[in-house]
């Protein structure tokens, strides 16, 4: 969950765990620590036609979830972080 200063949403102020309601740093609008942000938007076909879910979690949340995937996430190495 975002939290942010101004209505705009420009602003980042905290982000909270979804699972775990750890609160992550935030530094100056930056969050200082390994997160997942996950945003969906359901379509045609789903029993949530036209609703958006949006949700973040923190690592170790990430990692006890993808730990129970019956196929593993696909996972690279990037050298190059922007």
């Amino acid at each position: 969950m975002r939290i942010y200063m101004d209505k705009n949403k420009q602003e980042l102020q905290g982000v909270i765990c979804n699972r775990c309601k750890k609160e992550l740093t935030v530094e100056n609008g930056v969050v200082k620590e390994g997160y997942f942000c996950g945003d969906s938007l359901f379509g045609y076909f789903s029993k949530k036609d036209g609703v958006k879910h949006s949700f973040d979690l923190c690592e170790e949340c990430y990692d006890k979830i993808i730990e129970s995937f019956a196929i593993p996430v696909k996972a690279e190495e990037i050298n190059e972080l922007l």
